[in-house]
């Protein structure tokens, strides 16, 4: 079997106060708080996951919001810019609204023949909505307060920040199965070939000149791209092994497993399974109502409960 990588499960970025975080992503984007559970490697710390309707894979950002922590420094081995797909006759609506909202958003030149809004989140971390053609088929949140036709149409693409980008194209290209399909300057763009697939897209942007970027609050933490099953991220994990990167084991994240390393720009890349998905412990309609945690840390959900702050989901559903 020819294994290819369809696009990407989730982002995974850092923010600093969690009620202001939900605030934003719910209130003003419109994303659905899919799942309300902790970092299972820190569990005095909430882990926000925010989607479409069910969370599919390809429209899920999520959040470690650690109050308190310092801004990162945007620079090289990291995400520059995480994107999200509108329609072309959705842009005026976004200005007008994030201007409302007191959101500062600038529509920048076009990319690759795609109208781009930039702007960046309470914390920093640069976003961008961009006016698609071919939007991926999503599971639009009902209760969203976002019309249905202006709704972010989950992921469009990563921009990753790299000093060269060589060594990063061979691994998307040779191994995930990415083609270049466009380039303008010093930006690569490389595409699955699941032309239906949310987050189908990561260009590559070569920057020698820039300083080494530090990872803190407004940065994203990691990537993950998406595998069909466990048995082919296995063998995933085996085809990276024999390529001499540095794997992780298979770790359980309830509601996905994953496997995390570096790819050779220094950013975290994880390789994440579609199922068993975040329906496993809630309902569809109960998503993200109540804190979920994992079985070996129920013991201590009264202490986990103390620690964490108090937060008001905005649209509950």
């Amino acid at each position: 079997m020819e294994k290819k990588i369809p696009g990407l499960h989730h982002v995974t970025a850092i923010a600093s106060d969690p009620q202001r975080n939900l605030d934003f992503y719910v209130e003003l984007l419109g994303l659905r708080f899919v799942k309300r559970t902790v970092n299972f490697d820190d569990p005095g710390t909430y882990h926000f996951y925010f989607g479409d309707r069910r969370g599919t894979p390809g429209t899920i950002l999520t959040f470690f919001p650690w109050p308190g922590v310092r801004r990162g420094i945007r620079g090289t081995g990291q995400i520059e810019a995480t994107a999200f797909s509108i329609s072309p006759d959705s842009v005026g609506f976004w200005l007008e609204r994030l201007k409302r909202q007191h959101v500062a958003a600038e529509r920048i030149a076009a990319r690759f023949g795609e109208e781009v809004i930039r702007f960046v989140d309470p914390d920093g971390l640069l976003l961008e909505l961009v006016a698609s053609n071919s939007l991926p088929s999503v599971e639009q949140w009902p209760d969203s307060p976002i019309p249905p036709e202006h709704a972010l149409r989950g992921f469009h693409s990563v921009s990753a920040a790299l000093e060269g980008y060589d060594k990063t194209a061979r691994l998307l290209t040779d191994t995930f199965g990415y083609r270049l399909i466009e380039e303008s300057e010093n930006r690569f763009r490389f595409a699955s070939g699941d032309d239906s697939a949310p987050g189908r897209i990561v260009d590559l942007l070569c920057l020698p000149d820039s300083g080494v970027g530090r990872v803190a609050a407004g940065s994203v933490h990691h990537i993950a791209f998406r595998a069909r099953d466990e048995q082919e991220q296995l063998q995933w994990r085996e085809q990276l092994v024999d390529l001499g990167y540095n794997v992780t084991p298979v770790i359980d994240r309830i509601y996905f497993h994953s496997i995390y390393f570096r790819e050779p720009g220094g950013v975290l890349f994880e390789i994440a399974t579609e199922p068993p998905g975040f329906t496993s412990d809630e309902t569809i309609e109960d998503l993200g109502t109540d804190l979920r945690l994992p079985p070996w840390l129920e013991s201590a959900r009264s202490q986990i409960e103390k620690i964490l702050p108090a937060i008001y989901v905005p649209h509950k559903q």
